[in-house]
């Protein structure tokens, strides 16, 4: 039995799943979701934002984001009446901090001390999963296609794997074709961000307040106009791009009266526009959809709406329960690092073969 542990780019809490895996089965035990410390959410928005810090101030993050960690580890076995002894490993992404695919000096930073992690359960610990793939050439994102290859390939049916968690991400599963998988854009963080900033809401619940404005065609497509979106794959991205900042620098390129209302419509029209102008490419078929964006009502009305034929649904419609898709890839990753089996697809993330993913901390 693995567990797995994903803390994305929304900061909307931890999510963990228990699971085992025999042969090509897959079977979810339990899941839960934890959320964050409110003062962690504000220090690693803080830090992914570019703000100034001390080496004290990033080692003290990673150092609460191991007990945080730890501590939803312990609860989880406790609610769900586990044995630490049960768990041959857990696999935990970690929290990204930084993401730098490209240029001479490449590097990302997942902070969360799996040191930390492992001695505080005693269960073996899988992390730093993602600069393997990227010293050897690699976007080190996304790692998530090989689990859905397993999960969703059709030999009959082009089917897209969507999850929109604070940044959107594809696999797309083409029929007798290489996986092909990248960060589209913005998923839910530019939307999560102006409705805190106005509403003081973490979210727009079924994009109701989108629902209440008017999408501006003209900001919509200075938007689109980002050069992040005119690149070929293999890419990837984070909030170091799309964050707060970048829709203020946005908004004051913009300069004509807009009402807040009508932003919100306009980055929800941006999320699922920039989505749409990758999935077109490829053969209609089955888009399935994960992560909290597949809640959001106004948003999957509009993917139907903008690819009328691709049937759009969520992957729970396939079976997978889409809040667990990615806790459940990395509990999947563990398990292929711990069996010394490659976790990565040289045709999504760039590098030069594929390897074993994950650094192994033991508990003793």
């Amino acid at each position: 039995m693995y567990i797995g542990i994903m803390s994305g780019t929304s900061l909307d809490g931890i999510d963990m799943v228990a699971a085992e895996f025999t042969n090509n089965d897959i079977r979810v035990l339990n899941q839960s979701m934890y959320p964050f410390p409110s003062e962690l959410v504000e220090k690693l928005i803080a830090l992914s934002q570019g703000a100034s810090v001390t080496l004290e101030e990033v080692g003290t993050i990673d150092h609460f984001l191991g007990v945080t960690y730890a501590k939803a580890v312990n609860r989880f076995l406790d609610e769900h009446n586990l044995s630490a002894d049960a768990i041959t490993a857990i696999g935990c992404h970690g929290q990204t901090v930084f993401h730098k695919p490209d240029g001479d000096m490449r590097f990302t930073m997942q902070l969360g001390d799996a040191n930390i992690i492992a001695a505080q359960t005693g269960i073996t610990t899988v992390a730093d999963f993602r600069r393997k793939d990227m010293a050897l050439g690699g976007q080190g994102a996304p790692l998530v296609p090989a689990f859905h290859k397993g999960l969703f390939s059709n030999p009959n049916l082009c089917r897209v794997i969507l999850n929109i968690g604070g940044i959107a991400n594809i696999s797309v599963l083409e029929p007798g074709k290489p996986v092909i998988g990248y960060d589209t854009g913005p998923g839910n963080m530019l939307m999560d961000s102006w409705i805190k900033q106005h509403k003081g809401q973490p979210y727009d619940h079924d994009g109701l307040w989108a629902a209440s404005g008017e999408v501006d065609e003209t900001l919509l497509k200075q938007m689109l106009s980002e050069h992040y979106f005119e690149r070929l794959a293999p890419k990837s991205t984070g909030r170091e791009l799309f964050h707060a900042g970048w829709l203020k620098q946005q908004l004051r390129k913009f300069d004509t009266e807009i009402s807040i209302e009508s932003v919100q419509a306009t980055l929800l029209a941006l999320t699922a526009q920039s989505i749409t102008n990758d999935v077109s490419k490829y053969p209609a078929g089955e888009l399935l959809v994960c992560g909290g964006g597949a809640k959001n009502k106004a948003l999957m009305t509009m993917l139907q709406r903008l690819l009328p034929a691709w049937q759009v649904m969520t992957t729970d419609d396939r079976g997978v329960d889409g809040d667990s898709m990615e806790a459940l890839a990395f509990a999947w990753l563990a398990k292929q690092a711990v069996e010394a089996k490659p976790g990565n697809l040289t045709e999504v993330t760039g590098a030069s073969r594929q390897c074993r993913l994950g650094a192994i901390y033991y508990p003793d």
